[in-house]
């Protein structure tokens, strides 16, 4: 297949890029031994998770594909079978690499610190940036294989289904083991005890600096992984099924598009330097400003009809809006995190109620870019052109989660120098890093909440012409209408927009149990005189404490993920699971957008405050913020980003299933 060597090299070249990257940053001097210590204490944290993480991981992957052979018709069980596993150990590859990678970076970034801003912002930008290029590199690298196995894009969503598994756990499992350290860390160390974040006489300091990288960079990996990968597939499966309309060349154009936007992102993550200005924000932004623009100039080239490089000019541009959206309701220069500074002024309460409202007003504005991507690029090119304007806007997808792992790694360089006791200039640099950090965490969460909602629609609409191409072959000629008067389609939309709400319920109330846990725990060794020096902290209880929690509380949340599709196509029908899409798509989006934005600006009015103003660190004010923060953690890095796997888990399942729902429902 001819077609596929473009993608074959562009997956190539950017598995080369990050190679040459891992090199560039491992050759960076790492600090003094205690700094390279501290390092390692979390990287043998991060690492044991991880592998027992994947361990729990492997057992679900074995049991689902048991199930696929079993209940799948001959000629996709084998197909699906491998492209499923193929997809998520493509998908835990990304997430483990990245990781590790993170992990060399953060000791360097700290010693970098040391020469000043310029040198620390290039070695944590190019860390983060092994990961972005390994996740698309590795995604696009398994779509080609996968497709030139068997030549079908429909025998190829299973590689999507792997993807978004590995996904769903790691955003289930890292959020909870990073929220649970980070609260518990936070709620005693800072409020209860007045010592400074990562004092290293906090016996959670360890554990919290290992949840940064088990949940911002191998759970943002894997959830972006899985967007890009499903959204890819669901493009070429729309190719395919709408050929008579879009043409022959309808399942090829999304591997030539996430082929250019490789090389832009190549290029673009070169134009990521400081200026004079020194403004960290505005060199990150040059990257992906230089990304979109050659990766416009590109798709000029090569998309063969002017309604369809108007549609993938559509994708570009969202991503852009949605990164100032962002940046508007999480920066410390903007209104809403300054306002709720203000509010913590007078106490936690007043706080909490102005990052509540903050989160619920900050759907307005992506759900209005939303609906006019969507419109637009409808009305440009049809359910293709939707499909076309997402896939370039996930093409982007490597230089935003070089934005996004750049924020882990910054704060481990900031708890590595506080622990070390480096000069504070050194402190002063990561903490502005680490500070930019979390805006561009918030500003990537966002950015996968809105490409998963429309990579979802666009997988619904296969899912609706799926399900009619299978009731053709059985006989059925008349035309399925997902309408709003059925009782089974409304019965359906009312389970799906439940879903969300169920979901964060049970992540956000484990992460409560984890950090009740570790407070405990600190409490305990505090007691034996950890703070005046007569004894030392003991940081492998507290990393055993969260991960066995992690561990434990995660498997809930996903077989809701995974059977609740199932259970109600069966039960109920393919109207009923059409309905059920589509409220998991709405309620989802919006849930997302709330909890992670709202949770960003609580983490960021904390540090407005730790700045040095309203009274700065210790005032009766930062308490107060940092309580609004530990609400928001669960918000922004636990429950929020594990809804878009969700999401992704039951469109591919029903569309995997869907010939055995279609069956069964008209037995």
């Amino acid at each position: 297949m001819a077609e596929l060597l473009v993608p074959f090299a562009a997956s190539i070249l950017a598995i080369l890029f990050s190679v040459y990257l891992i090199f560039d940053v491992r050759k960076r001097p790492a600090g003094t031994k205690k700094m390279q210590d501290i390092s390692g204490a979390v990287r043998q944290g991060a690492m044991a998770y991880l592998a027992r993480e994947y361990k729990t991981i492997a057992v679900f992957l074995v049991l689902i594909s048991i199930a696929l052979y079993a209940f799948l018709p001959q000629d996709s069980k084998m197909p699906t079978v491998i492209t499923f596993l193929l997809g998520a150990i493509f998908s835990a590859s990304a997430g483990f690499i990245g990781m590790k990678m993170a992990l060399t970076a953060n000791v360097r970034t700290a010693a970098a610190a040391e020469k000043g801003l310029k040198q620390a912002l290039e070695v944590a930008f190019r860390g983060g940036a092994v990961t972005g290029m390994l996740v698309v590199g590795l995604s696009l690298l398994g779509i080609v294989i996968s497709l030139y196995l068997f030549r079908e894009p429909i025998l190829i969503v299973g590689f999507g289904f792997g993807a978004s598994l590995v996904s769903l756990f790691a955003r289930i499992g890292g959020g909870i083991y990073t929220k649970a350290a980070d609260v518990g860390a936070d709620l005693v160390g800072k409020v209860e005890a007045g010592i400074p974040e990562d004092d290293p006489r906090n016996p959670a300091v360890i554990a919290d600096n290992v949840g940064d990288n088990v949940g911002d960079c191998a759970g943002m990996a894997a959830d972006l992984f899985e967007t890009y990968a499903v959204t890819v597939i669901a493009a070429m499966l729309l190719g395919s099924l709408l050929a008579s309309t879009v043409g022959p060349s309808g399942t090829n154009i999304p591997l030539q598009i996430a082929s250019a936007s490789i090389i832009a992102s190549i290029i673009g993550i070169f134009f990521v330097r400081l200026d004079r200005s020194g403004n960290i924000m505005r060199a990150l932004y040059k990257g992906l400003i230089a990304s979109v623009v050659v990766a416009g100039i590109v798709f000029y080239f090569i998309l063969p009809d002017f309604s369809l490089l108007l549609s993938a000019y559509t994708g570009l541009f969202v991503a852009l809006i949605f990164f100032a959206i962002t940046e508007y309701y999480t920066g410390k220069s903007w209104p809403p995190v300054k306002g709720i500074a203000e509010a913590s002024r007078t106490g936690p309460a007043t706080n909490i109620i102005s990052g509540i409202s903050v989160g619920l007003i900050s759907t307005w504005m992506p759900t209005v870019v939303v609906v006019a991507a969507i419109l637009l690029s409808h009305y440009l090119a049809g359910l293709y052109g939707i499909a076309i304007a997402v896939t370039a806007m996930l093409g982007m997808a490597g230089v935003i989660i070089a934005l996004d792992s750049y924020g882990p790694i910054t704060d481990n360089a900031g708890g590595i120098a506080e622990m070390a006791g480096l000069d504070k200039k050194v402190r002063r640099i990561t903490d502005a890093l680490d500070a930019v950090g979390n805006t561009t965490k918030a500003v990537t969460k966002s950015f996968a909440i809105g490409s998963a909602a429309l990579a979802a629609l666009t997988l619904f609409a296969a899912f609706v012409i799926e399900v009619e191409k299978e009731r053709i072959k059985i006989g059925k000629i008349d035309k399925l209408v997902f309408s709003l008067s059925d009782p089974y389609v409304l019965s359906g939309l009312l389970i799906g927009a439940l879903i969300p709400f169920v979901f964060s319920s049970l992540v956000i109330k484990s992460v409560g149990r984890g950090a009740f846990s570790v407070v405990e725990e600190v409490r305990r060794q505090f007691k034996l005189g950890i703070l005046e020096g007569k004894a030392k902290p003991d940081y492998a209880r507290a990393v055993d404490i969260v991960t066995k929690a992690a561990l434990k509380e995660m498997t809930l949340p996903a077989l809701i993920a995974v059977l609740a599709p199932l259970l109600v196509g069966l039960l109920l029908g393919p109207l009923a699971l059409g309905g059920l899409l589509l409220g998991c798509i709405l309620t989802g989006f919006l849930m997302a957008t709330q909890m992670s934005t709202g949770g960003g600006a609580w983490d960021n009015a904390k540090k407005y405050i730790e700045d040095g103003h309203l009274g700065g660190k210790g005032s009766d004010a930062h308490k107060a913020a940092v309580v609004g923060d530990t609400v928001g953690d669960p918000y922004k890095d636990t429950a929020g980003p594990a809804i878009n796997p969700l999401i992704k888990v039951m469109n591919t399942i029903a569309i995997i299933f869907v010939g055995v729902i279609v069956a069964f429902a008209l037995v």
